[in-house]
């Protein structure tokens, strides 16, 4: 935790945000990411989707099993999908979502908006086109050497 916050710290002084995260394998240090937003203008480029990112294409794999993260910040909704897609067994986070709103970083309207009907969040979700849209589940459930996730 303490390489993730130098990180952190040292991400801030080079004009990024102040996040940083590692992927940590067998006690060893697999992957690292600092929040990279407004240098790549990437708004997906947060330190944990960045350190998952290169976790995985170091272990050539989707999954991070027997993995841990450690995050300087707890994790927004974003990452935290992103964090259970990629299974890892454990996530340690220092700062918590409220200790980041104080710092400008507030993502409490988005978990709000998640408990909304997708038509009343405040960027309207419409369904379009479902039937057609199936076409492509009815590939997937078709096809035999599919690898499950």
């Amino acid at each position: 935790m303490r390489e993730a916050i130098r990180l952190a710290v040292t991400n801030v002084g080079n004009g990024g945000g102040p996040f940083a995260a590692l992927v940590v394998k067998d006690g060893r240090i697999l992957a690292i990411g600092v929040n990279r937003v407004t240098a790549t203008n990437d708004p997906s480029a947060h330190a944990e989707i960045v350190a998952i990112r290169n976790a995985c294409r170091r272990l050539k794999s989707f999954q991070l099993a027997g993995c841990e993260i450690y995050t300087t910040s707890e994790p927004c909704p974003m990452c935290l999908g992103a964090i259970y897609w990629a299974r890892p067994m454990r996530v340690y986070f220092g700062a918590t979502r409220r200790d980041a709103a104080r710092a400008g970083f507030d993502d409490s309207f988005i978990y709000q908006q998640l408990k909304l009907p997708p038509s009343r969040r405040k960027i309207p979700c419409t369904p379009l086109l479902r039937a057609e849209s199936l076409k492509a589940f009815a590939a997937w459930e078709r096809r035999v050497d599919k690898i499950p996730y």
